[in-house]
């Protein structure tokens, strides 16, 4: 068992109500699961769950297989105020996040073989990237090619300072192809993007929070942050983290989308509590009603 899920078992509580109990679900195949999926309880309601990424032999190069189920997980999850209420993705491979796709297995691939596996690796991180839900990479070791690009699809990204990521494809007569050529730019601006696109250059965790690829720098233990800011985060009534997310992904509609999310928390038993809390000076207890 990867140590932060060891650790994580041994927790003391960092908020008002957190993590005693958590379960891991394992796909029931002969090889050893590709992707362990945990789920922890979160503040008021719901939970947050964990995807581990577990390909030890290939330092969680994303292969067909691994890809499929990684998609399989999304595709289950109950994205509702009082079920998944956050998502974070990490490794069981220490010292690995994602090494990248799975060039050995790309060489036996057809052209045809390779656009199929582009197409639904795109789609993949176009749905994490669609999530109604706060998602988080907790990013230790390497990051490279499709593994940034994983990265880049989450709301958020917590990074060790000994991580090293990068988009090192053209030094393999390629480009990226599954976001990275929009998503970096999008977070770090189209000069940076540029330069470490161009050169390949890998970066340690602490010029990638230094110039804005990462959101939280850690010495140790990602996945553990990760829980801290999903539980942070989380704090806040169901319902009004899903649409004030919405709102501000919708920050180029102007006031638009921001309206229309504040129609919605208007009409919520939640914002009512908030209210009655106040007044009786508690803390609130949200049921994302």
């Amino acid at each position: 068992m990867n140590s932060n899920i060891a650790f994580r078992l041994r927790l003391k509580p960092i908020a008002t109500r957190l993590f005693i109990k958590s379960s891991v679900r394992q796909y029931s195949t002969p090889q050893a699961p590709l992707i362990l999926s945990e789920t922890i309880p979160s503040p008021h309601c719901g939970h947050i769950k964990i995807l581990h990424l577990n390909r030890h032999d290939a330092k969680n190069a994303i292969s067909r297989a691994l890809l499929s189920q990684l998609k399989y997980e999304l595709d289950s999850m109950k994205c509702k105020p009082t079920e998944t209420r956050a998502l974070i993705i990490a490794s069981a491979v220490d010292g690995t996040f994602c090494a990248g796709a799975d060039l050995k297995e790309r060489r036996t691939f057809t052209f045809d073989d390779t656009r199929k596996f582009l197409t639904d690796l795109r789609a993949t991180l176009v749905q994490i990237a669609s999530l109604p839900i706060p998602t988080i990479s907790a990013i230790d070791g390497y990051a490279l090619g499709g593994g940034l690009e994983l990265a880049l699809s989450t709301t958020f990204r917590v990074i060790s300072s000994t991580a090293r990521v990068g988009l090192p494809e053209t030094r393999l007569g390629i480009i990226p192809g599954a976001g990275g050529t929009f998503r970096l730019p999008a977070l770090v601006g189209a000069q940076k993007a540029r330069e470490l696109i161009l050169t390949g250059r890998r970066i340690y965790g602490d010029e990638a929070h230094q110039i804005g690829l990462a959101d939280v720098l850690c010495e140790k233990q990602p996945v553990e942050e990760s829980i801290r800011l999903a539980s942070d985060i989380l704090q806040g009534g169901p319902i009004a983290v899903v649409e004030a997310l919405r709102a501000v992904n919708g920050w180029q509609t102007g006031g638009v989308t921001e309206n229309e999310a504040y129609e919605i928390v208007l009409g919520t038993q939640d914002r009512v509590e908030a209210l009655n809390a106040f007044k009786e000076k508690r803390p609130p207890t949200f049921k994302g009603q």
